[in-house]
């Protein structure tokens, strides 16, 4: 049994030793990820605050303005995505992927631009980038995959090392027999305790951040994956006429509810060579920004598809679930403590590791070489 445990501790080290610097920052950048959004809008009012005030009922700019003004400085090659305001005094977002790569804020009554900030710009930007990503896109979204398999079994491992004969025992926590007893028992009773939080803020993350899981959950299910429609082939006679605005398309998509539907985000593609995609946030839906879709094709303005978030595939309706859980918002303050708490943790946990590793490493070496002697 002691063999067993030895091979346990030595998987348990050394998956720690390389893969638990990712899951230090890891933890640390999600907790902080938690309070940095509130944290971002105080202190940059000037593009989170609208300078006018919209009266119930008032019309502010029109989208297919802003579409246009868009357009003529990022060009037809730009992808726009419009995130309309949500609340009053919000001002409206329009994110753009082109030749330049950043998101506007606009008076939603004005169209008027208060400020504009780049991908890399911002604390909370950067942040958000090496959590989601490591800053090496699809690449650090594997790589993060990967590691948070590594944190599974380490936490298999450190249960098994920490599974005590007596359960009294087993919670023991003596902060009075020096620092390095004390971190191991912080350490053995902290990552047994709240173990299974991290996980879950783990597995989440790793589900968002690589798009092959949510494909497999929907293969295992034996599903058939719900994909975007593509536009159809029309004559030019059906596109001859003046195509209806953005505005127009919106009102459209709204239209296809019965129930009130906010719109979350406007997904319009360069060259018009792919369909309107409307994110709707219906009352039911968990995700903060709406899963539901509604595809509009550009030219002819039909509605190619109706896309409710509960009919998708397994893979991609659980990210519904999966993203508010990772982030806390789907139980409000509470889970959002929880989640932050769970980072804390899981970078403490990380540090305590590695120091308690090192320390007990330079014992070690001290010992042999006074003996050595």
């Amino acid at each position: 049994m002691k063999g067993l445990r030895g091979v346990w501790l030595r998987v348990h080290r050394w998956l720690a030793l390389s893969a638990g610097w990712i899951l230090i920052f890891s933890g640390l950048s999600g907790a902080a990820l938690v309070v940095t959004p509130a944290l971002d809008r105080w202190a940059n009012p000037q593009l989170f605050q609208a300078r006018s005030d919209l009266a119930p009922g008032q019309a502010g700019v029109t989208l297919e303005s802003v579409l246009r003004s868009a357009r003529q400085e990022f060009g037809e090659g730009a992808n726009l995505v419009f995130r309309p305001a949500r609340a009053p005094g919000e001002t409206l977002e329009v994110r753009v992927r082109g030749g330049w790569r950043g998101t506007l804020y606009l008076d939603p009554a004005t169209g008027a631009e208060q400020g504009r900030r780049g991908e890399t710009e911002g604390a909370a930007n950067v942040l958000f980038k090496l959590h989601s990503a490591l800053y090496l896109d699809s690449t650090g979204k594997a790589i993060l995959a990967w590691v948070a398999l590594a944190y599974l079994f380490l936490l298999i491992t450190g249960l098994i090392l920490w599974w005590p004969r007596h359960w009294a025992k087993g919670w023991n926590i003596a902060l009075d027999r020096g620092l390095l007893r004390s971190l191991f028992d912080l350490h053995r009773v902290g990552g047994a305790t709240l173990g299974l939080l991290i996980a879950v803020s783990v597995a989440t993350g790793a589900y968002m951040a690589w798009r092959p899981l949510g494909a497999a959950v929907t293969w295992l299910s034996g599903a058939a994956p719900v994909k975007a429609p593509k536009l159809p082939a029309v004559a030019a006679s059906a596109v001859a006429g003046q195509p209806l605005t953005l505005d127009q398309l919106a009102e459209k998509a709204v239209s296809q509810f019965q129930e009130p539907a906010p719109i979350g985000y406007i997904v319009v593609p360069p060259h018009a060579g792919a369909p309107t995609r409307f994110r709707m946030m219906l009352g039911d839906d968990p995700h903060p920004n709406g899963m539901t879709s509604v595809w509009i094709d550009p030219r002819t303005a039909d509605v190619l598809a109706v896309q409710r978030w509960n009919t998708l595939d397994p893979g991609a309706r659980a990210t519904a679930v999966v993203y508010p859980l990772h982030t806390g918002e789907l139980g409000g303050v509470a889970l959002e403590t929880a989640v932050a708490v769970g980072g804390l943790t899981l970078g403490g946990l990380g540090i305590s590791g590695v120091w308690l590793w090192w320390r007990r490493r330079a014992v070690k070496l001290a010992t042999a070489k006074a003996r050595s002697r």
